[in-house]
């Protein structure tokens, strides 16, 4: 009778491994760190990690996926409105890069300094991650260079033009003079609450 295959017990070994050697496992480390006698049995739970979504595979070599490399749990959700009774479940390991960036490659991030936002929920200290090459569309908040000055603004265009402007009643509208380029559109604020 064939052995069943325990899942999350190689997970959580691949974890393990990925946590203190900070790369995935070679095939023979494999063969050890799983008790298997046959690389054969690697090639075979490697095929189902990869279809699982925990591994990927680049030329011959394994490469670990946010599945396995996140360091945070989704315990499952919780209730902001009326209590309701806690319900915790372990739904899924969660990266937040994965979760918050749906561009890598045209994302960066940026600190908030100033005021000019808060009504929009953007406060000083903030983190904002940007996302490059899409062109906004009205009331996206942007990253902009207007008049040779960064700003971090609503983007509004109408039949006036264009015209940048802030989330805080003590600062004007921006309508640039001579330049605007849009850096990119706010995707994500992070606070951190000490």
């Amino acid at each position: 009778m064939p052995r069943v295959l325990d899942l999350d017990d190689k997970v959580r070994r691949l974890r393990g491994f990925y946590r203190r050697w900070g790369r995935a496992p070679g095939y023979n480390e494999m063969l050890k760190l799983f008790g298997y006698a046959s690389k054969n049995s690697v090639f075979g739970l490697i095929r189902r990690l990869h279809d699982e979504g925990f591994v990927i595979k680049r030329n011959r070599k394994i490469a670990l996926t946010p599945k396995i490399t996140a360091g945070l749990r989704l315990l499952g959700s919780v209730q902001a409105g009326f209590p309701s009774p806690a319900e915790e479940e372990l739904a899924e390991n969660l990266s937040l890069d994965e979760f918050l960036i749906r561009k890598p490659e045209a994302t960066f991030m940026l600190k908030v300094s100033g005021d000019s936002m808060i009504d929009a929920g953007i406060q000083p200290g903030d983190l904002v991650l940007v996302e490059r090459g899409t062109t906004p569309k009205n009331r996206d908040i942007v990253v902009a260079q207007v008049d040779e000055e960064w700003t971090l603004k609503y983007f509004i265009r109408d039949r006036n033009g264009v015209r940048l402007e802030p989330a805080n009643k003590k600062y004007k509208t921006i309508v640039p003079t001579r330049s605007l380029a849009i850096g990119g559109i706010v995707r994500t604020v992070i606070r951190k609450y000490e």
